[in-house]
């Protein structure tokens, strides 16, 4: 298929040009790029019905090519980080492409959010989008076909994962919006109150890569299971929080798998009454408070600077192939990867 319902020019990225596909129903406005399958642009209503755009974003592919932080962007292989960029599958050892110092992150130096995506499926409320990756690219085993599908239906902006692959390799995705439920003239997304559904996280090293612990959330910063506005610890004297700059850390969901997306956190701001709710089948969730943003990404309404927003990235356990405790992440030939991620935008 050609240029989908609602498509436009969306600049230029890597010598080729990119378009933006416009999803919409009587409820919520999206746009999606076929470059990195960036979630652009995400509107919804707030107390008094007025729209306004809930994720940060740029006006032009550009500014997801320019910009770290992954703006919107779909994450593979895997999402998250590898540490030492290797690991072994059955015995065999295998180096990745290492683009956070001696770390991969989110699949690499060229991860799913720095391709091109095909367009397969486009109309007013839906867009899939396919990428298949050759074996051995960015030193993942395996040729891996995957098809992401953002789905608008009442409240909900759905985004599900499928894929397969010729061998065993790890596979973790997911999507990285950073949202901020005040609209784009908002300072910081601090004041939001938060609650997540878990009752443990995972420790990491200075490195931010998960130790191995599984660790309760009771008496720490990270119990998050009552709301509590995302500042309100932000800045305590825990290590963990030093080691990330504030919330970058995976949250252990109480059912670790699920056939269908389950409640996984609900965020809402008192100024404009709007309410996010994030459902998942993934185990967990890494919550992000956007620590790194340090003014150098000009986007809507102003340079996006420390806590301009927040993400939530459903996803399996970060560094699983390296942690025998961890559930796995390995996708082998015959299975069929099945992932699928609720957006759920309502006022309250």
């Amino acid at each position: 298929m050609e240029a989908g319902f609602g498509s436009t020019p969306f600049g230029n990225a890597r010598g080729r040009a990119a378009r933006r596909y416009m999803l919409g129903n009587d409820r919520l406005k999206a746009a999606v790029t076929d470059y990195g399958g960036v979630l652009v642009s995400l509107e919804a209503p707030d107390r008094d019905g007025q729209l306004a755009h809930v994720v940060l974003g740029f006006d032009d592919v550009a500014g997801y090519v320019d910009n770290r932080g992954s703006f919107g962007a779909l994450l593979g292989r895997t999402a998250n980080r590898i540490a030492n960029g290797r690991f072994t599958i059955d015995g065999a050892p295998y180096e990745l492409s290492k683009n956070e110092g001696a770390n991969t992150l989110h699949g690499g130096v060229a991860g799913f959010g720095k391709r091109f995506w095909s367009v397969k499926e486009a109309s007013a409320v839906h867009l899939t989008l396919a990428l298949t990756t050759a074996d051995g690219d960015q030193g993942f085993p395996g040729e891996v076909a995957v098809e992401a599908t953002w789905r608008l239906d009442g409240t909900d902006l759905s985004l599900l994962f499928t894929a397969e692959t010729t061998k065993p390799t790890p596979l973790s995705l997911s999507a990285h919006p950073y949202f901020n439920l005040d609209g784009p003239a908002a300072r910081d997304c601090l004041d939001h109150e938060v609650q997540i559904f878990a009752d443990a996280y995972l420790p990491t090293d200075k490195q931010q890569i998960p130790t191995g612990e599984i660790r309760p959330v009771s008496e720490t910063p990270f119990d998050l299971r009552r709301p509590q506005p995302i500042g309100a610890r932000i800045r305590e004297s825990d290590a963990q929080l030093l080691y990330g700059r504030g919330y970058d850390h995976y949250f252990v969901l109480h059912e670790h798998q699920a056939a269908t997306p389950r409640p996984a956190a609900r965020v809402r701001s008192a100024t404009s009454g709007r309410v996010l709710e994030i459902l998942t089948t993934q185990p967990g969730v890494q919550f992000y408070t956007g620590n790194n943003l340090d003014g150098s990404a000009p986007g809507r309404g102003g340079l996006y600077r420390q806590s301009a927003g927040f993400a939530f990235e459903p996803q399996g356990f970060p560094n699983a192939p390296n942690q025998p405790n961890f559930p796995s992440t390995v996708l082998r030939p015959g299975e069929a990867y099945r992932q699928e991620t609720v957006y759920r935008l309502t006022c309250g």
